[in-house]
């Protein structure tokens, strides 16, 4: 795996959220795949678990959603990327940015790389 492999997969994840397409992002993903937005969370499991999270928070509750991001390090199997999201919550109008990390453990299924185990963590600032 390389830091362009992550770096592929990553652009995925981007676009998969800016298009507010859950279907697409869990694709991404291992059948039974873990998924911890925040280090005291308990995980999701599995690709339904993942995919209810991303259409409830994100593709019903979010529209002009940016996303960029950043490989720092592949060793093996894991990787670790900066990431950055901006986007405007439906309800309320509010602008909300993210700066976030995420540790990410990969498989190789089917021919493709599939994320087996998410870990992030993220700070937020709304306006």
């Amino acid at each position: 795996m390389t830091e362009q492999d992550v770096q592929d997969w990553l652009d995925e994840y981007g676009r998969a959220w800016v298009n507010g397409d859950p279907d697409h992002l869990v694709t991404l993903f291992s059948d039974t795949a873990t998924y911890r937005e925040t280090p005291f969370d308990v995980p999701m499991r599995g690709r339904h678990e993942i995919r209810e999270y991303w259409q409830s928070g994100a593709a019903d509750a979010q529209e002009n959603v940016e996303f960029t991001s950043q490989v720092w390090a592949v060793k093996n199997d894991v990787a670790i990327a900066g990431w950055q999201a901006r986007f405007t919550r439906r309800a309320s109008g509010v602008q909300v940015d993210l700066d976030g990390t995420f540790r990410l453990v990969f498989s190789i299924e089917h021919g493709a790389l599939r994320c087996k185990i998410l870990e992030e963590w993220w700070h937020s600032k709304e306006s």
